[in-house]
């Protein structure tokens, strides 16, 4: 019997080195451990969009990617978005739009996140928050089929290199950043108080989501909130003849109220799914707050005034009435949109340096160690 106890303390201590190797760790400079993410996963809207809507129904044409890329990138801004800040945090490649077919790699990860889609339909894209889990699933699975095919015949190894690991699957960051398009689409087609009530059901469809995902292996998420819909100029436009409507910072006040809403029911079904799913990892990113932040001391941060952008109708270019449109501003990093609706690069850096260091997340972890338990850390 004391035979027995010891060979089974011995099968779990190589089981338990076995997973600690496998999730190895590095001593950063704070002296804090830090996760080595081999991938991510992103699904979301046009906020993280790396080229997939571009790929598969409009594509993005320039001016934007003029600031970083030198050419149009697949993203709606003049460079960077916060997703590919991410994957510059963790040393890993900007992902490459699950849609498109040209050019891409799926070594360290892939983006299901396209411009215009919301959680739930209708909305403005067909690419609703299931479909992109829909996507993931099956890309999962013949990428790891093909995998193995190939690693049996040892065959194409240039193949072979542009595809993920299977065994990285359940070691990947899952990100999750959507819920704006629902929140827009609520407030062009229907009234304040109709959007209210619709965000318990648009909330409820995420850990039906997230728990299929942790079935396929998934188990680190970082979730964004919903940023200040209000704040964007295309929201302001609309009532700036009705300074009654508007806060002391120039935003929709009513709108950003709902996004606060929307964003206490996302933290409150963040906290249900860890008690649910206690091998995860939930980071809730106060996405809202730095967002806010940034609008309000706009001047001081030397941007102009966040209702000003820099480039209008950036998806198109064209002459009408005589007015050229998609040209833009001589200074994108002064502006805080790019084109009404999406940030500029500059904005994204400002909001990515305040967000990955964990100083608006819960719990307070930086996205180097959101594989952590956050009493590991403290």
């Amino acid at each position: 019997m004391m035979g027995f106890s010891w060979k089974l303390f011995y099968v779990f201590g190589i089981l338990f080195w076995g997973f600690s190797q496998r999730w190895r760790t590095v001593e950063s400079n704070g002296g804090s451990f830090s996760c080595e993410f081999r991938a991510i996963y992103n699904f979301g809207d046009s906020n993280s969009d790396t080229g997939g809507i571009s790929a598969a129904m409009s594509e993005i044409l320039s001016p934007n990617g003029e600031t970083f890329f030198g050419h149009p990138a697949g993203r709606a801004c003049d460079g960077r978005l916060i997703i590919d800040f991410i994957a510059e945090n963790l040393k890993l490649p900007y992902l490459s739009a699950y849609l498109d077919s040209v050019g891409t790699n799926f070594r360290h990860g892939a983006n299901f996140a396209t411009g215009g889609s919301s959680i739930r339909p209708p909305g403005y894209s067909p690419f609703n928050l299931w479909v992109q889990i829909s996507q993931f699933i099956q890309f999962k699975a013949r990428t790891t089929s093909l995998y193995n095919q190939l690693t049996l015949n040892r065959r194409n190894p240039l193949t072979i290199s542009n595809l993920p690991r299977p065994a990285e699957f359940s070691q990947a960051l899952y990100t999750i950043d959507i819920g704006q398009n629902d929140l827009a689409h609520g407030f062009q087609y229907t009234t304040v108080k109709q959007v209210l009530a619709s965000i318990p059901d648009i909330i409820g469809q995420l850990p039906q989501a997230i728990h299929t995902l942790y079935n396929e292996g998934a188990r680190f998420f970082w979730v964004h909130n919903t940023g200040p819909i209000g704040c964007l100029p295309v929201s302001v436009l609309y009532e700036i003849s009705k300074p009654w409507n508007l806060d002391k910072n120039g935003c929709v006040r009513l709108q950003n109220e709902v996004a606060v809403e929307f964003n206490r029911q996302l933290k409150d079904m963040i906290s249900q799914l860890r008690a649910q799913l206690p091998f995860a990892r939930f980071t809730y990113v106060d996405v809202y707050s730095a967002k806010y932040t940034l609008v309000s001391d706009a001047k001081n941060l030397g941007f102009v005034e966040a209702v000003n952008f820099c480039c209008g109708n950036c998806m198109k270019k064209g002459m009408a009435n005589g007015t050229v449109y998609g040209n833009p501003c001589n200074h994108p990093s002064k502006h805080i949109s790019w084109d009404g609706i999406h940030y500029s690069q500059a904005a994204n850096i400002w909001v990515a340096e305040r967000i990955l260091n964990g100083s608006f997340s819960d719990p307070p972890l930086s996205i180097q160690s959101a594989c952590h338990h956050q009493t590991t850390i403290l």
